[in-house]
């Protein structure tokens, strides 16, 4: 069996460069007004049972056919500020600019209204440009939006630098291992996750420092020979 993962690059002097941005950021102590918020999405597949599973009983988990229906895909939205304790999640059928764009309004517009700046983490997907927000919206108000934003970008084979990744694998593992057939099903557990963990205000404290990865990940940075005197 394989453990498939992200494998960074060895001395490249692009990743580290983004990987100390990143980290850099983590550093930084709470602002609540310049909120660090981090975003990522992922597809996940609809899925419907062709058979009625049969119920759990005492001692016995619940049966469930291994034929199963496709019901389409959708793209799921997670933003996390991480030292607030604080998320928000969407889906949406589809994963495109647009569907970028507008989550972007409803985060500054609804989310952070007051805020004059938002830090944005987000790995490099094509759709996650501020050039988005002008294919959707009219100049001036995409304008609005973009000058509200500081862009940072995790550096490709790096999402394990993105606090917003890590929630979402661990908020499907909870809440989406198991077949749902709807856009509604699979939103209404999607807030039950996130009213859970913002009622307990989970907040995420990152201990990788910009420090330690110049000593512990030694291989990705490049090498220099020192020239003698």
């Amino acid at each position: 069996m394989n453990d498939y993962w992200c494998i960074p690059p060895k001395e490249n002097a692009e990743f580290v460069a983004n990987m100390e941005d990143i980290l850099d950021i983590y550093e930084m102590p709470y602002n609540p007004e310049i909120p660090v918020v981090c975003m990522d999405e992922k597809p996940y597949q609809c899925l419907g049972e062709t058979r009625t599973p049969l119920p759990m009983r005492p001692g016995d988990n619940q049966k469930i056919d291994s034929e199963y229906v496709r019901e389409g895909t959708c793209s799921i939205f997670v933003f996390v500020e991480p030292l607030r304790g604080w998320r928000y999640s969407n889906v949406r059928k589809t994963r495109t600019a647009l569907d970028w764009a507008e989550e972007i309004k409803y985060l500054l517009t609804e989310c952070y209204p007051e805020h004059q700046k938002v830090i944005l983490i987000m790995d490099n997907l094509n759709t996650h440009v501020l050039s988005s927000l002008y294919k959707k919206y009219p100049a001036q108000e995409a304008c609005s939006y973009a000058r509200r934003l500081e862009v940072h970008y995790t550096p490709k084979h790096g999402s394990w630098l993105n606090i917003a990744e890590i929630e979402l694998n661990v908020m499907t593992r909870q809440y989406l291992a198991r077949r749902l057939d709807s856009i509604s099903k699979i939103q209404q557990e999607l807030k039950a996750w996130e009213n859970m963990r913002n009622q307990e205000c989970e907040k995420v404290i990152w201990h990788f420092t910009t420090s330690q990865a110049r000593n512990k990940l030694m291989s990705l940075y490049p090498k220099f020979e020192l020239s003698g005197e």
